[in-house]
């Protein structure tokens, strides 16, 4: 399998097995409009680049996941949700618990230890914070790509590992061709995508 094959696939089984809401849909276009936002921004801040990342883009596209996304039996895709969590190349629920209460801890250790343990000059203002905050927060998301990177190369091969964190950085594009008219299927009153293009497959 080539690199856009690959690719394609991770693509088309995220998109089935975890995006059968408009309402996710829809949250999933927000949260990629302030991903690229937050692209644009990191050339000259990357700290409020990170705070804009994590605290508009990550909240709407894990809040979709969270609460909105069906559980339980598929029956578009006729699998469990126990199998979709065991066979997802990226981040199941269980991983992304963990990513978002380190996410959650970091200011929390900040404002205890303002030097970060010795690590770093301490803020001097709450600007000051918020920016270091924002740092770390850009550390943990560079550090989560490339650990579930090296997760992906022990457990099947550095190829897939690789096309994975290509599909992430590239996802704000891609959610934005795929999702663009889901409010509008919102705005009629449709909760689910039929889903057609995946019950004909």
């Amino acid at each position: 399998m080539n690199y856009l094959q690959a690719l394609s696939t991770q693509r088309w089984d995220d998109h089935r097995f975890y995006h059968q809401c408009r309402i996710n849909q829809t949250l999933h276009l927000i949260s990629a409009i302030s991903f690229l936002i937050a692209y644009g921004v990191l050339f000259f801040d990357p700290a409020l680049a990170a705070i804009i990342g994590w605290c508009v883009s990550m909240t709407t596209r894990q809040a979709g996941h969270f609460f909105f996304e069906p559980r339980g039996y598929d029956e578009i895709n006729r699998v469990t949700d126990a199998y979709k969590e065991a066979v997802k190349v990226g981040y199941n629920i269980r991983r992304k618990v963990v990513l978002l209460a380190v996410w959650v801890a970091i200011p929390a250790v900040l404002w205890a230890s303002p030097s970060l343990f010795g690590l770093i000059e301490p803020a001097a203002s709450l600007s000051g914070f918020v920016h270091d905050v924002g740092i770390a927060w850009l550390a943990l998301g560079v550090t989560g790509l490339v650990l579930r990177v090296l997760q992906l190369w022990i457990k099947e091969d550095l190829f897939t590992g690789l096309v994975w964190a290509s599909k992430i950085l590239t996802d704000p594009f891609h959610d934005i061709a795929m999702y663009y008219k889901s409010p509008f299927a919102l705005l009629r009153g449709e909760r689910f995508d039929p889903m057609t293009h995946v019950r004909h497959r």
